[in-house]
């Protein structure tokens, strides 16, 4: 794929002088740690996996974290990388295990700032604005962990959330983790058998839920599948419910259950936080694989791992400080909503949106990112791709003056998107794309507050992070399309997943593909600028005619035509052995707009003209609904399995699971 020689956009001389990534580099310089050769990120990438007991050390100091262990008290533990360097599953005795023999808390280091400056802004669809202050979050963190204690949770019990994203979800994170308990969320949007195939697993003891929520101007009432999930949990011993939709919601039929503001009041003496100290891989959060291949994975984060990441990651390459406010359009149920969260540890306000992103009308989430004076506003790559065609301009309507950085993930960001982005949000700004996922709480490749901005790309792989493209021999490539892999071990790998004992699981889902090494399932591209281009799920990728092709590289083009709104392509198998196939284009199109001859024609020149005859599609249909995740992500093996005939394993991991018959027994596809 041939990429653009000059920037879109470039830091000025003093926006990389007062970066913090820059003053990082500078201070590793000083203190003779690197040497004078390493003279940007990209350098400092290279030494960072060379070295990765040193940088992750150095990480650690300059986060500033606090843990007992062994060591002095700068550098506590025993070693900072037990096992080496081998890229495997973490075992008991073998490694690889980071910072070993060392005791921290997660939530004490989110809850340093106790001052009365801002913590938590929350707006939501209806207009409902709440602010919390970092000494109101302390307190109220305090009241919380007390009521979990009398109701019996300590040390590894769980507590879930099944919330809207609201202050009461950060509050009750940060107090199970401040006992050490385990963390799990779902969305409300989850239906009851989604939220069981998920906290089911987990044996929670407290669940913590809210009565109902809003999206898109419509109020959904969440107590009648509560009352299902609740019956359904043996194990649960408290259940509280935030009254969100109504003051006094009906909860007499839940056996138990109060009110989370009914709990605060009768806890309201305890304003002091206490924190556990326990073992740096100690879990932290549960999360879930998508689910739509069969029941969710349950994969176990680690205290210290997501706690170093996130410094790293928010710190450095998002350039975040504690005078900056962070919004991400996330709900509870997307590791981009743990990610946010720990923006507190910087000691930044977090800004929080409940609702559908374009209600009450396309611009709410910037006028609320004016209002706040948001630093850093995160999204995806759909919602930018749905301003542009609707023509909403954002630059022309609100002072965007704090505005510094624009994150998109979720899926690939088109190079249309980069030029919508400078022409009519914010030309000033940096943009940056990054790409990781629930799998390590985390990211692959993100921004570069010090570098430019290339359409198209994401401006640099992770520090510490050891990432390569490979070909389908196992070797290593650049600007030539392969499987993304990371080479060697990192912190917030999963320290397990939940019931694997013997690990199977876990080295099915990264391991077994290409031995020593973490096979993410993304086709990738490093660029000649150092910078990353992700081609979609390796697994959906498509090879006619022998010539694998992302899909991504297909959507890139095929949304920059007027009448389409989103697309979908797979590869449909032909013959009775399967020895052939073709490509099959799925458009969802604008309402009035029709698949019309002209406008076939005007796909498949553009695909030629921008990509190659290859992409091409043989055939293309309109369906009016394209099926996607929980999370957003449109699911092509979801699509592939019923146009061929196949079972969907569990549907409900969809947000849409009725679309998937718009795809079955289709006429255009019958042979």
């Amino acid at each position: 794929m041939s990429v653009d020689a000059t920037p879109i956009w470039t830091p000025s001389a003093e926006a990389v002088g007062r970066a913090r990534l820059t003053q990082f580099r500078l201070d590793l310089q000083s203190r003779d740690i690197i040497d004078a050769s390493v003279r940007d990120s990209h350098a400092l990438q290279r030494w960072s996996v060379q070295y990765p007991a040193s940088f992750w050390a150095e990480i650690w100091r300059a986060a500033g974290i606090v843990a007992d262990g062994p060591g002095s008290s700068d550098a506590p533990w025993s070693e900072v990388l037990f096992g080496g360097e081998h890229m495997a599953p973490p075992e008991p005795q073998r490694g690889p295990h980071w910072f070993t023999e060392t005791r921290l808390n997660f939530a004490e280091h989110l809850l340093r700032r106790r001052d009365g400056g801002t913590a938590i802004v929350s707006w939501n669809e209806q207009g409902a604005r709440q602010r919390l202050t970092f000494a109101e979050l302390a307190a109220h963190v305090a009241a919380t962990a007390a009521a979990l204690t009398a109701a019996g949770v300590g040390v590894g019990d769980r507590v879930v959330g099944y919330l809207p994203n609201l202050p009461q979800a950060v509050i009750a994170m940060l107090a199970a983790t401040s006992l050490g308990a385990v963390w799990s969320s779902c969305s409300p949007d989850f239906g009851t058998k989604g939220v069981l195939d998920r906290f089911g697993q987990i044996a929670p003891k407290v669940l913590i839920a809210a009565d109902g929520y809003w999206y898109a101007g419509k109020q959904i009432d969440c107590l009648p599948r509560l009352r299902e999930i609740v019956a359904s949990l043996p194990s649960l011993a408290a259940v509280w419910v935030v009254p969100y939709v109504s003051d006094t919601p009906a909860i007499a039929s839940l056996p138990g259950a109060v009110t989370f503001t009914g709990m605060l009041a009768q806890y309201a003496t305890h304003r002091v936080p206490t924190f556990t100290r326990l073992p740096f891989d100690h879990p932290l959060y549960i999360m879930y694989s998508s689910g739509t291949t069969g029941l969710p994975k349950c994969m176990v984060h680690g205290v210290g791992g997501t706690l170093l990441q996130h410094w790293k990651e928010l710190a450095l390459h998002t350039d975040l400080g504690p005078e900056d406010a962070i919004f991400y359009f996330t709900t509870c149920g997307w590791m981009m909503w743990n990610w946010l969260v720990s923006a507190l540890a910087i000691g930044s306000t977090i800004v929080l949106y409940d609702g559908a992103p374009l209600a009450p009308s396309a611009d709410i989430l910037w006028r609320m990112a004016s209002e706040e004076r948001v630093s850093v506003f995160g999204t995806s790559a759909r919602y930018l791709a749905v301003l542009e065609k609707d023509g909403v301009h954002p630059g022309a309507q609100f002072d965007l003056s704090s505005l510094r950085a624009i994150l998109s993930t979720g899926s690939p960001l088109a190079s249309h998107s980069y030029d919508f982005v400078y022409a009519h949000i914010k030309s000033d700004v940096r943009l940056a794309s990054i790409s990781g996922g629930t799998d390590i709480v985390s990211c692959f490749a993100l921004g570069d507050p010090t570098g430019p901005v290339y359409r198209g790309e994401l401006q640099m792989r992770g520090l510490g992070m050891a990432v390569e493209v490979f070909s389908d021999d196992g070797t290593p490539v650049r600007e030539t399309p392969g499987e993304l892999v990371c080479t060697r071990p990192f912190p917030s790998m999963p320290v397990a997943f939940w019931n694997d004992p013997d690990g199977a699981l876990y080295r099915a889902a990264y391991f077994e593909h290409s031995p020593g090494v973490w096979r993410h399932g993304d086709w990738a591209e490093i660029t000649a600028h150092d910078g990353l281009i992700i081609h979609g799920r390796s697994d959906a990728t498509l090879n006619p005619g022998g010539v694998r092709i992302g899909t991504a590289e297909i959507y890139r083009q095929v949304e920059q035509i007027p009448a389409i709104l989103e697309s979908l392509v797979i590869e449909q198998r032909l013959g009775a052995d399967g020895d052939d196939s073709r490509v099959v284009l799925f458009v969802r199109l604008r309402e009035g707009e029709r698949l019309t001859d002209d406008v076939q024609r005007a796909i498949r020149q553009r695909i030629r003209e921008h990509a190659s005859p290859h992409h091409v599609p043989k055939v293309i249909v309109a369906v009016a609904d394209i099926p996607r995740t929980i999370s957003g992500k449109i699911t092509e093996l979801a699509v592939r399995d019923v146009v061929h005939g196949r079972p969907v394993k569990n549907a409900d991991a969809l947000a849409n699971p009725s679309s998937l018959a718009l795809f079955a027994d289709l006429p255009e596809l019958r042979l």
